[in-house]
């Protein structure tokens, strides 16, 4: 654990397990925080502490699923346990549904991505800004994955579209509510990092003119960096909005 010349710094990462998530622990692990990681498969949790070089004393996995509420609050309640506050929150929990047309999707689908991209990222900030505020010295940060989706869609994504601009909505929400209290909100617009989720992409993903195009992707090391730098700014500044996606992909302009 920190000495007193080098105080606790406690970062929770939602979807920790592999991808971004399990590069973001790398990153804060690396800086000397101490890392909550959660997920739903334990299993997984614990390899990705082991991956990223974490051990008992500065890393804890939790199981939980981010779209229930008794698991995020059981999911707090062993982070308050196991080290006593929370100093960045990482809200990068998130899934999407099958791609295709709007009208074939089932009710159920859509709820899956809602639940678990919007509800879960809510859920979490209402918990940690509850003891960000009862916590002494008080305050903290929260950073939102938002995603390219935040700003423009693919074909055939409404709900992982429709949720990501949400998380835009409650980015600002959380920053001004939070000012009064020194927690910080930002976000973090993420395209094409290379993991297991955008390798359809490395293959060939469809583009808005119906065509089929191979789409670089970066590092997602890279990503888990820019979310260290937003993370340990101090309490006076803020990244609201950060965008990181791999430089030649088809996004800015028209293609």
């Amino acid at each position: 654990m920190p000495t007193n010349s080098n105080p606790l710094r406690v970062a929770l990462v939602t979807g920790a397990g592999t991808g971004i998530g399990k590069a973001a622990a790398k990153a804060l692990l690396s800086d000397g925080f101490s890392v909550v990681l959660t997920g739903r498969n334990l299993e997984r949790l614990q390899k990705a502490i082991n991956d990223i070089g974490g051990n008992e004393s500065n890393c804890l996995a939790v199981a939980c699923d981010v779209g229930k509420p008794e698991d995020v609050k059981a999911l707090f309640g062993k982070l308050k346990d196991q080290f006593g506050r929370i100093d960045v929150l990482f809200n990068n929990a998130g899934m999407g549904a099958p791609a295709i047309p709007m009208d074939e999707l089932s009710y159920e689908q859509w709820m899956n991505v809602v639940n678990s991209n919007l509800c879960g990222a809510f859920l979490c900030a209402q918990e940690a800004m509850r003891m960000m505020k009862a916590q002494s010295p008080q305050g903290g940060r929260i950073i939102n994955n938002g995603s390219i989706s935040a700003h423009a869609p693919r074909p055939n994504t409404a709900p992982y579209t429709a949720t990501k601009h949400a998380i835009t909505g409650l980015t600002k929400s959380i920053a001004l509510d939070g000012r009064p209290f020194n927690i910080n909100c930002g976000q973090i617009d993420i395209g094409n990092a290379a993991t297991e989720m955008t390798e359809r992409m490395a293959a060939g993903i469809m583009q808005a003119d119906g065509s089929i195009k191979v789409e670089p992707r970066m590092d997602v090391d890279h990503v888990g960096q820019a979310v260290l730098q937003m993370a340990k700014l101090p309490p006076e500044s803020n990244i609201l909005f950060m965008t990181i996606m791999a430089s030649k992909m088809p996004f800015v302009g028209r293609g």
